[in-house]
């Protein structure tokens, strides 16, 4: 299978590597074909910690990074079967980027879209056809993150379904299907959890290292949800509480002040190298 891949960050570029490492030729594009070719010297990097360590042998790493093309425009994207696009969680993005491929993609391949809480039969409405198009949400990081959520539209073929499962489950995934509805099941529990933590912190309930480590060991997560909003980024989380509060019209998920307040300064997270921790140094620092 030719896989093509929107989106060159830290989600289109995982997708790439876990897509390359079974089998599949990989097309990867950007904003430009310098974005794209720095996502696959991340890709390099990230393979090349892993021969490192001797979890990964030279050999297969070279021919992992064969697999992935850089590709300048989406005309590049014509012989791939599948198209994952995995830009920024921003509705106008997606739909502009769905109908530039659209054009360009053969009578029978699948446009998908990685978003983490858009409405599919929604964003379905920008692609060629809809009964090709899926929702096909992955997590950060991707080689390590063991799930894909599924998203059917409204219009979303049998067919469409099964050969998207069929691709998941051979990048030794677990699949799980979520309906077409607002943050589908993943964020629609863990946003409120990260929205709460953050009204708590700007009430003063507590400190954020306590509610982090409140949450980390008396609910027995990796990491707390402060940190994990820092991962994930604060940019990101706002966006899908939005599309959470748009969508379901429930007050519950208004977002927390202090979010907003961090996203407009753009202290976003990790990527930034400033959230509600600075991650400029050997340790995360709280940044109030």
């Amino acid at each position: 299978m030719i896989v093509g891949v929107i989106g060159a960050g830290q989600m289109g570029a995982g997708i790439a590597q876990v897509s390359a490492g079974a089998g599949h030729d990989v097309l990867l594009s950007d904003i430009d074909i310098a974005r794209a070719e720095v996502g696959k010297a991340g890709i390099a990097k990230a393979l090349g910690r892993l021969v490192a360590k001797e979890k990964m042998a030279q050999a297969d790493a070279d021919a992992l990074l064969g697999r992935i093309t850089p590709v300048a425009d989406h005309a590049a994207f014509a012989p791939a079967d599948l198209v994952i696009e995995a830009a920024t969680e921003r509705e106008e993005i997606k739909r502009a980027i769905f109908a530039s491929v659209g054009a360009h993609l053969s009578a029978t391949a699948i446009l998908a879209s990685n978003t983490s809480s858009i409405p599919i039969t929604r964003l379905a409405q920008a692609a060629p056809d809809p009964a090709r198009f899926i929702g096909v949400h992955f997590f950060n990081p991707v080689p390590v993150m063991g799930l894909i959520e599924l998203i059917r539209g409204l219009a979303t073929s049998d067919a469409t379904l099964a050969t998207v499962e069929a691709f998941g489950r051979g990048l030794g995934k677990q699949i799980v299907h979520a309906n077409d509805a607002p943050g589908f099941i993943v964020n629609r529990v863990l946003m409120p959890l990260i929205n709460e933590a953050i009204f708590a912190l700007g009430e003063g309930v507590a400190t954020m290292q306590d509610i982090d480590a409140g949450c980390r060991l008396g609910l027995n997560h990796p990491m707390g949800p402060i940190t994990l909003a820092d991962f994930i980024g604060l940019d990101t989380c706002l966006e899908i509480i939005r599309v959470l509060q748009s969508g379901t019209g429930d007050p519950k998920f208004r977002p927390a002040p202090l979010l907003v307040q961090y996203v407009e300064a753009g202290w976003v997270g990790r990527k930034a190298g400033r959230g509600f921790y600075d991650w400029t140094g050997p340790e995360p620092v709280p940044t109030r």
